[in-house]
């Protein structure tokens, strides 16, 4: 049985309430919520009882966290019950989720900008500002996506530090803020 104090219950509804600004059902956030919070795995019916959802709901929700590999399945010695867990680490769990966009949104994009490059250079009509603006487009994702493939083979302290450097990043470039 999971008991929700008034801080995490606090928590979960303003994670609940991120979820669709993120694209993430308000659901699917509220269960990762209380599994990130819960001192152990919780089962499926636990997990809908604690938020009040229907248990189908909650299973489809933890097949989504589960593919966003941030949930896992665990099992526990004596109950023939499936119990999830949340990821604990929020770096390692925020690299997961970054690789997981990146995989189902920016990877697309650039496969798409570049089907439409290849189609004006044989489109003798198409405005001549257009191929600019997609070759702009298609420079930045190539380069964001190059520094954070690079910045994904740090170790994860050496990512949080430079994170934290913050603006000592432009002094130590040379570069004024603002």
């Amino acid at each position: 049985m999971v008991i929700v104090s008034p801080a995490a219950e606090k928590f979960i509804l303003h994670w609940g309430e991120m979820g669709p600004k993120w694209g993430i059902n308000r659901s699917v956030a509220q269960i990762h919520a209380l599994l990130y919070l819960a001192e152990g795995p919780e089962t499926a019916e636990d997990i809908a009882e604690a938020l009040g959802l229907a248990r189908s709901n909650v299973s489809t929700s933890l097949k989504e966290l589960q593919g966003w590999q941030i949930v896992r399945l665990v099992h526990v010695m004596g109950d023939r019950r499936d119990h999830f867990e949340s990821m604990a680490d929020v770096w390692e769990m925020f690299q997961i989720v970054m690789d997981e966009r990146k995989r189902r949104e920016i990877d697309p994009t650039m496969r798409l900008l570049r089907e439409c490059l290849i189609e004006l250079d044989h489109d003798r009509n198409a405005p001549s500002h257009l191929k600019l603006r997609l070759e702009a487009m298609l420079d930045f994702f190539e380069t964001m996506s190059s520094w954070y493939s690079q910045i994904r083979l740090l170790p994860q302290g050496a990512v949080v530090k430079f994170v934290k450097m913050g603006s000592k990043v432009g002094k130590l470039l040379g570069v004024k803020a603002g």
